[in-house]
């Protein structure tokens, strides 16, 4: 029988700082049978389909998930997710779980991994741009890993970031709603929008300023400008995903203002040692 996993139950299973520590782990240790190729991606009449398939030592799965820019006109969410794991010896299917909320946990924990390896230490001030799932998930992972003061929620839905800002307060943080002018003042900013075209003007941004960008899946989209990407040390998750399809380095490299050896790092460089940040002054991306 497969088990189901819903969301309700990952969400009680697996914290956001166990997830955190879950992925330092993995990208500490090298493990020759993992496999994970690069993401495909087919064109549908109402969005796009992206197909993930990974397997290693522990288990073979793929996780499938659907996008649409129109969902959330409709009440919808933007992500659409199932995950499949299958048995690494016999192949069977042993598990299906919410792929929507893995993909929350999942992404905001990368950042929160990147925060812990790459801020300036005691980063207080935290602007998010967006509103939706993955603000939410990131608010969590940034409480996880940095003792905030501040939080300002920057939306084209003034409702929806209102409701994020009142969460943070819940959580013991103030909160308000802002401007993208409000990196001037951040030491952590997190990106996680659907935009097309950059969220901020870079030349506003913090000196020391850490930024988590997570909402560009093509290499024609972007939600950070040449000018931030141009000033920042840049760590990616991985480099050929990164050079494949994120249009946060691909639009400047195209432009000239930087070449692909502006990647300083993947991750998993940085949590087995690499130096990236020097000084305080440092911008990471």
């Amino acid at each position: 029988m497969i088990r189901l996993i819903d969301a309700e139950e990952l969400r009680r299973v697996l914290s956001m700082t166990d997830a955190i520590d879950a992925l330092e782990s993995a990208f500490r240790d090298e493990d020759p049978s993992r496999s994970a190729p690069l993401r495909s991606s087919v064109a549908t009449s109402a969005g796009t389909l992206l197909l993930m398939p990974a397997a290693g030592e522990r288990g073979v799965g793929v996780k499938l998930v659907t996008l649409s820019e129109f969902n959330p006109r409709r009440g919808l969410p933007f992500i659409h997710a199932a995950y499949v794991l299958f048995d690494r010896e016999t192949q069977r299917p042993e598990a299906m779980i919410d792929g929507t909320e893995l993909t929350a946990i999942r992404t905001a924990a990368l950042s929160g991994l990147a925060t812990r390896t790459l801020a300036r230490a005691g980063p207080r001030r935290l602007v998010i741009f967006g509103a939706g799932v993955q603000a939410t998930a990131h608010l969590q992972s940034m409480t996880a890993v940095a003792p905030l003061e501040e939080v300002v929620i920057v939306s084209r839905t003034p409702d929806a970031a209102a409701a994020l800002a009142e969460r943070a307060a819940a959580m013991g943080v103030p909160a308000s709603v802002g401007e993208p002018s409000a990196v001037a003042r951040a030491d952590l900013v997190c990106t996680c929008t659907t935009s097309r075209v950059p969220v901020f003007d870079g030349r506003m941004l913090a000196e020391g300023a850490h930024v988590n960008a997570v909402g560009s899946y093509l290499p024609d989209q972007r939600e950070l400008d040449t000018e931030t990407v141009r000033r920042a040390k840049v760590v990616v998750e991985t480099r050929g995903v990164a050079l494949a399809e994120a249009g946060d380095l691909l639009i400047p490299i195209a432009e000239r203002a930087i070449g692909a050896e502006h990647i300083v790092a993947d991750l998993a460089e940085v949590v087995r040692g690499a130096a990236v940040r020097t000084a305080d002054a440092d911008v990471t991306v």
